[in-house]
């Protein structure tokens, strides 16, 4: 009776997020992450038995704990990337406070492993790296100021996220950590370009960093004595950059051949930071402008994605997080071909580590999450709209 007096309302028809996921994902990008991980995997073969048989280990163990840690880190990447942005967004913001808590906390629990730099909690089985988790956190946090402050009476958000950059960058300095500070100082810089900020006050920024650096070198003999070493005209043959030179000469365009290269016999970090060089040895030039290519095309088709997108936090929050990504990976392989002094950085999804794989699948979900479809027309429909 109500039905035929007042009419039937259609029920709306939800569509299932694995199928609405699947519909609305990068694609592209998703799978150029799946094949670095494999890539990871295939070199890890390779640079990480010599370490296990130096540790008296199993020679495939570190390959199965990257495996292990690799998987977590793409689960991760999988449940992030199906979350709204506005949920990454809380998720963020209770991450970076975590890893703000375990950085405060570093100097009295923390390890340096030898390395004079005290970045690690140790558990024995496992370690871990507050730094690397902080930095996607940090980006969604800096974000959502950045695209609060364009709101009418809306809190002075840039000023605010200007504070915490500056704020984070210390607490890494201190460890120190320039590579992790300079990396989470870029990406607010590039956030804070995006949305608006005056090329003067960019130019007093780049200022500040160039006089911070200046006063690190005075300060920190860890600083100064990577910066020594990329100044030197002469590598030292002996030293990891010699051996990583000497390795992707070596290489040449082919490679020397799967399992000849001698580089991972050398190099106590073949397997982490100068992953690089270990496929440039055996694979050649061809597997790394492969890897190349595929951490260009994340970023490069990101960013694109991020054109048409009318949000500012989610706009904001994806730039900044393809920046990371990126400029990550082109640290480690600076690094390597001694275009960039030494970071101790890790190649994303590539390089072992069970932070560092974790904390990058946690970046790729989030900029999954982002660059999504929505249907919002482009930047365009809006010029248009204006104009009438």
């Amino acid at each position: 009776m109500t039905e035929m007096v007042y009419g039937s309302m259609p029920s709306r028809v939800s569509e299932p997020v694995l199928p609405r996921w699947w519909r609305t994902i990068d694609k592209w990008s998703m799978s150029c992450v799946m094949v670095l991980f494999g890539i990871g995997l295939l070199l890890g073969l390779a640079a990480s038995v010599p370490l296990a048989t130096r540790n008296g280990l199993d020679p495939f163990y570190y390959v199965q704990r990257q495996a292990f840690f690799g998987g977590l880190g793409i689960v991760a990447m999988l449940g992030v990337s199906m979350m709204s942005p506005y949920t990454v967004r809380r998720v963020g913001v209770v991450g970076f406070v975590l890893a703000m808590v375990a950085l405060c906390l570093l100097p009295v629990f923390g390890t340096d492993f030898g390395k004079g730099a005290v970045r690690w909690f140790s558990f024995g089985f496992a370690s871990f790296q507050p730094s690397e988790f902080l930095k996607p956190g940090f980006i969604v946090v800096c974000a959502w100021m950045m695209a609060a402050s364009f709101d009418l009476n809306g809190p002075p958000g840039k000023l605010v996220s200007f504070l915490l950059s500056f704020a984070v960058v210390m607490i890494l300095a201190m460890q120190p950590d320039f590579g992790q500070a300079a990396l989470v100082l870029f990406g607010w810089g590039v956030m804070y370009f995006v949305a608006g900020a005056p090329m003067m006050l960019i130019a007093g920024i780049i200022g500040i960093v160039t006089v911070g650096g200046f006063l690190a070198y005075e300060s920190s003999e860890h600083f100064a004595r990577r910066i020594d070493g990329f100044m030197t005209p002469d590598i030292d043959p002996r030293t990891q950059l010699g051996y990583a030179t000497n390795a992707i000469q070596e290489g040449g365009f082919f490679g020397v051949g799967v399992g000849e290269g001698q580089v991972k016999w050398s190099l106590p970090d073949a397997h982490t930071d100068f992953i690089i060089a270990v496929a440039a040895e055996e694979y050649g030039l061809i597997l790394v402008l492969v890897i190349i290519a595929l951490y260009t095309t994340v970023v490069v088709r990101s960013l694109f994605r991020l054109m048409k997108e009318r949000d500012p936090f989610i706009r904001l929050a994806g730039t900044g997080l393809a920046c990371i990504f990126g400029v990550q990976a082109m640290i480690n392989m600076g690094v390597a071909v001694r275009l960039l002094p030494s970071k101790g950085m890790t190649l994303p999804f590539v390089s072992y580590g069970g932070s560092s794989v974790i904390a990058a699948g946690i970046t790729a979900g989030a900029l999954l999450a982002m660059t999504r479809a929505r249907p919002q027309g482009t930047m365009g429909d809006i010029f248009q709209r204006r104009g009438r």
